[in-house]
Parts: structure tokens; sequence; C-alpha cells
């Protein structure tokens, strides 16, 4: 979960959150998670 000032904001966060979780995961050679998901919001 992310918060920001504004929507636009948290939403930048939080996809940088999920890129941040993503490239941790290809790191350490661990399963991605079904990409479509990562970036769905909801309102």
């Amino acid at each position: 979960m992310t918060y920001g000032p504004s929507r636009h904001e948290a939403l930048t966060r939080a996809q940088a959150l999920s890129l941040r979780v993503l490239a941790e995961r290809l790191e350490h050679g661990e399963a991605l998670p079904d990409v479509d998901a990562v970036f769905s919001m909801v309102a």
C-alpha cells in the first residue's frame, strides 16, 4: 500500500514499488507473478 498527496502521486509510488518488487525477485531467481495483475488499481 502506498500513499501520496494526490491520487496521481500515490499511483506513481505504487508502480515504483511494484517494479522494485519485480526487480528483487529477478535478482534472487524467484518466479514472477502474473504481470497483468501487478498494475491493477482499485478506484
